[in-house]
């Protein structure tokens, strides 16, 4: 990758994302979205078959970059890019706003101990909206007072809630997700991404969730070579050669 804020590392499999801005308490700059992004293109283009996502240091994110963040759509997985590889997050310490969003998309999530939970956009006066898909995926009064008041939530409340599927000690918790993401390499792939594609159709999705993937669809065309042939054939008055690229 042409950045270092995002990490990939590949063993067995197994694809190690990791936000790596500690010093901004791994901040989504515009940067680092853009590494993101790039990095689930590259899971999903390789020849791995399950990726653990993680923060560098002592937060998974602290969210959005206040001085100049990117699209939240884009750089979330199974709304910016199309996924049919499992995601398992590996939450340390605090996850705000946005990261909040990156471990909801998540397929699964293992939280260490200190970790905690918030969305503190209503005490902020912003929201993208992509959140709203919270309430299908933690009971749905919960997500409510998380999101109304912008208040914590520690890791244990969200496990009792059903978000994370385990809660774990600090020091174990890249081994234990780890020990989760072998059990799914070590599966048959085809069935691993059907099952993820029938299940991401049965989740409810929310209007910006929904939005952002078909905005997705939309932006592919912008960005193909087919356009730049029909735009090219349109200029030189004859019929345009697609190759569906």
């Amino acid at each position: 990758m042409a950045s270092d804020t995002v990490l990939y590392e590949s063993s067995n499999h197994i694809a190690t994302i990791t936000l790596n801005r500690p010093d901004k308490l791994n901040a989504l700059s515009h940067e680092l979205g853009d590494a993101l992004r790039q990095a689930w293109i590259d899971f999903e283009a390789g020849d791995d078959r399950v990726a653990i996502l993680t923060g560098a240091g002592r937060a998974f994110t602290a969210g959005a970059d206040l001085n100049g963040g990117g699209d939240m759509w884009a750089i979330t997985p199974g709304v910016g890019v199309k996924l049919t590889k499992p995601v398992i997050a590996a939450v340390n310490g605090l996850t705000v706003g946005g990261g909040l969003c990156l471990v909801q998309m998540a397929d699964m999530a293992v939280a260490a101990e200190s970790a905690w939970i918030s969305y503190p956009e209503a005490k902020i006066g912003f929201t993208g909206g992509i959140i709203a898909s919270l309430v299908s995926r933690m009971p749905h009064k919960a997500a409510m007072e998380l999101l109304m008041t912008g208040e914590k939530m520690s890791a244990a409340r969200a496990y009792e809630l059903g978000f994370f599927n385990k809660v774990v000690p600090d020091t174990d918790l890249m081994s234990e997700t780890r020990a989760l993401a072998e059990k799914v390499a070590e599966n048959a792939p085809l069935v691993v991404a059907a099952l993820k594609t029938l299940a991401d159709e049965v989740m409810p999705k929310g209007p910006m969730e929904g939005a952002g993937w078909a905005r997705r669809l939309v932006e592919a065309t912008f960005a193909s070579n087919d356009l730049q042939e029909g735009l090219a054939a349109f200029r030189e008055k004859r019929t345009p050669t697609f190759k569906g690229d």
